[in-house]
């Protein structure tokens, strides 16, 4: 497993992140102990959770759970300086801290109950999770309207997150911060504010992106290139869609499609067409499709790390099995032809 520096942190971490979403829903502790271990093994030491983990559904009586899995696991191996671990601070919603923003009061006391939950002292990168003023991500891009965003009340929130991220920092308890469904815009105001006021700045952004979803080719593309913020790529397999497991619209049982059967938005009448597309694309090169799923994020212009998440240890061991694969030129021209004949499935 290869290893690079993420942005402008310092932090070594693997090329593929580990995911840990179902960790406490879909899979057991004993479970999520035993990927844990398996993505140690082949030197996945980069991974990513948040607090309101477990997924599929989030309920309000497991919320926390997934990292207290993580914590067990710290707990019984040891070894927290092989890890590279990342969390998040949840935004405005119904579950955590109901119809509160994120401010710097509520994720000093996030980051003291992730901490206390993981089992460390510290996290390597906190992340916010959606930013206060909403977003298009999670296919709200359909009917995004950006008003209502006063600039003034945003510019204030966003200082106050920094000045004590700033302090979190030289307290011990964080190292790095960084963005989790952002735009463009608001990306490039978290940096304008961090380098004039001499604030940390936003190393990261968490967004989605797959081969059936590309939102982040253009201006992010320019943004993380330029400003060396790495998209770490969440559903690199579009939930499961790109395995072809769902393939002619079936949904197996105990599948993620079992528990949301439109995955959350995602199942629509274009997807299946275009999933079957991409998979003649990698039968056509002898390529598992995961693992070509996979390898596409990390072939971009703009740093990119994959996090493959997975309910069981083959279908771990086979996106881990992407690590160091490059697409050959005629694989990525087949991609391109694929993605202008569907650009937007979802």
């Amino acid at each position: 497993m290869q290893t690079l520096t993420l942005g402008k942190t310092g932090l070594t971490v693997s090329e593929l992140c580990l995911g840990t979403m179902t960790w406490g829903t879909q899979n057991t502790e004993a479970e999520g102990h035993a990927q844990a271990d398996l993505a140690l093994d082949h030197g996945v030491t980069f991974w990513d959770t948040a607090e309101m983990y477990p997924v599929n559904p989030v309920r309000a009586e497991t919320v926390g759970r997934t990292e207290e899995i993580i914590g067990t696991w710290l707990a019984s191996r040891g070894g927290r300086d092989r890890l590279v671990i990342a969390t998040k601070v949840a935004g405005k919603g119904q579950i955590i801290r109901p119809g509160q923003p994120i401010t710097g009061a509520t994720m000093r006391a996030a980051v003291d109950a992730s901490l206390k939950r993981l089992q460390t002292d510290y996290i390597d990168l906190y992340q916010l999770h959606w930013p206060n003023r909403g977003s298009y991500h999670f296919r709200q891009m359909w009917r995004y309207a950006p008003t209502g965003t006063d600039k003034a009340v945003e510019t204030a929130q966003m200082t106050d997150i920094l000045t004590t991220a700033q302090a979190l920092v030289a307290e011990g308890k964080i190292r790095a911060i960084g963005l989790s469904n952002e735009s463009v815009w608001g990306a490039a105001r978290w940096l304008h504010l961090a380098d004039s006021l001499g604030l940390p700045r936003m190393a990261t952004v968490q967004n989605e992106y797959s081969l059936l979803c590309r939102q982040f080719d253009t201006d992010w593309a320019e943004l993380s290139l330029i400003e060396d913020m790495p998209l770490l790529a969440f559903s690199p397999l579009a939930t499961g869609l790109l395995s072809g497991k769902y393939a002619g619209d079936v949904i197996p049982d105990g599948s993620r499609r079992s528990l949301n059967p439109d995955l959350s938005g995602r199942v629509t009448p274009q997807v299946f067409p275009a999933v079957a597309a991409y998979l003649g694309v990698a039968a056509r090169h002898g390529l598992d499709p995961c693992q070509m799923a996979i390898a596409f994020c990390r072939s971009r212009p703009f740093r990119t790390i994959p996090i493959i998440g997975a309910t069981t240890l083959g279908q771990l061991r086979t996106n881990i099995g992407a690590a160091g694969l490059v697409l050959a030129p005629d694989v990525l021209a087949d991609i391109a032809e694929t993605h202008r004949s569907y650009p937007a499935p979802y």
